[in-house]
């Protein structure tokens, strides 16, 4: 008896050894400033390093330098037509070097944000949902792609209207667009931090090697067809584009969301919805770039090239944009185009596979009824011959 005791005594005391081990283990925090640390509290660090341009606009010492990084910069005063013969002096903004402190300020809080949305919001209905590692990543994907997506879609639509870009000669009349409201400023860079916070979270986010290239080029792309029309003063231009881009994009990634949550009734459907608009969003995107660069800006009164006044209204200048710009419409068509052929093929082999399933399903179905068969002649033979004939009576 005493043995026993002992013995299970020793096993209960090692297995509470293991589980204060592994306990350890899980509950021990990483090492101070290694990789690990900075990857788990890399939204903590991030808005200590953005509070502090903030607090440093309370102080008088401070407030310079750190409203370079908060404050919208290379603003102007221009007098404005309130009302017929009444003018006021209002505010604007151009684009200058001035503006890249702003951009690194407001990527940062591009930072904090993508965190909030991930660990309040996605991680909550990914707990729900129980997806796998590759469907976990697309959806958090386009879970952070949908919030950005929709507060541009709301901003960009609500600029459209103030700037009276709904008539089309507007997007080029009065270039160069220097004097830009505060909130049209403000819209391009927070785009432009946007896509710059990409390249850090491919470090906060673990990001696989194989998947880097695909986020790199949408960022790098993004990145120069908006910072070259910020420069070159074709923001009018670029925000109905991308007010055009991000409706096509929006009901995308709501669909993949809706597929991955089992709700493919609806995301079936709204994928044509999808198509129709990709297919409407790249042939309207070449026909304003057209009408724009083509007719509109060709036929202004100055043509020459003045770096200090905003002017890039040159031949060469409209040309290449021009090519860019249908170029690139081009290449996302390219991939659509193959895309759905690649959907089309996957649909035919599992319709295929499914028809040549259940043929081998009724070839099985046969082959085990000829047996049973076959077994029941087999034990028939095997009788007697008195009870073959009674058998046969009895048939």
């Amino acid at each position: 008896m005493t043995s026993d005791s002992e013995s299970k005594s020793s096993v209960s005391a090692r297995v509470t050894v293991k589980l204060n081990i592994t306990m350890k283990k899980k509950t021990k925090n990483p090492p101070f400033l290694s990789h690990e640390f900075i990857i788990q509290n890399h939204a903590d660090i991030v808005a200590c390093v953005a509070m502090v341009f903030v607090v440093g606009l309370m102080f008088q010492v401070s407030s310079p330098l750190a409203s370079v990084f908060v404050v919208m910069q290379h603003n102007v005063t221009a007098s404005v037509e309130v009302q017929p013969g009444v003018h006021q002096d209002l505010p604007f903004y151009n684009a200058g070097i001035r503006d890249l402190p702003a951009l690194f300020f407001y990527m940062l809080i591009s930072v904090v944000m993508h965190a909030i949305i991930q660990e309040y919001l996605l991680d909550k209905v990914n707990k729900k949902l129980h997806l796998s590692k590759v469907k976990y990543n697309k959806f958090n994907e386009s879970g952070q792609l949908i919030a950005f997506y929709l507060v541009s879609l709301i901003w960009g639509g609500d600029l459209i209207l103030r700037e009276n870009l709904l008539n089309v000669a507007s997007i080029w009349e009065g270039y160069p667009h220097n004097n830009m409201t505060f909130l049209m400023k403000f819209f391009f860079i927070t785009q432009i931090s946007y896509y710059l916070h990409v390249f850090p979270e491919l470090y906060f986010q673990k990001t696989k090697k194989e998947d880097m290239p695909a986020k790199i080029q949408y960022a790098v792309l993004n990145l120069i067809f908006i910072g070259a029309s910020y420069v070159f003063r074709f923001t009018r231009l670029a925000l109905v584009l991308m007010v055009i881009h991000y409706l096509s994009e929006v009901v995308f990634h709501i669909c993949r969301i809706l597929a991955y949550s089992e709700k493919t009734s609806i995301s079936s459907k709204l994928f044509k919805l999808q198509n129709l608009l990709f297919v409407l969003a790249r042939f309207s995107s070449v026909i304003l770039s057209v009408l724009t660069f083509w007719f509109g800006l060709a036929k202004a009164s100055n043509q020459e090239l003045n770096m200090s006044e905003g002017n890039y209204n040159t031949g060469l200048i409209r040309l290449n944009s021009l090519i860019a710009v249908c170029f690139l419409q081009a290449w996302l068509m390219w991939n659509f185009i193959v895309l759905q052929f690649k959907r089309m093929r996957e649909t035919k082999q599992t319709a295929s596979s499914g028809s040549g399933s259940a043929v081998k399903t009724r070839k099985t179905e046969q082959e085990k009824a000829k047996a049973r068969k076959m077994r029941k002649e087999q034990e028939d033979s095997d009788l007697p011959e008195v009870d073959q004939d009674a058998k046969k009576k009895i048939k």
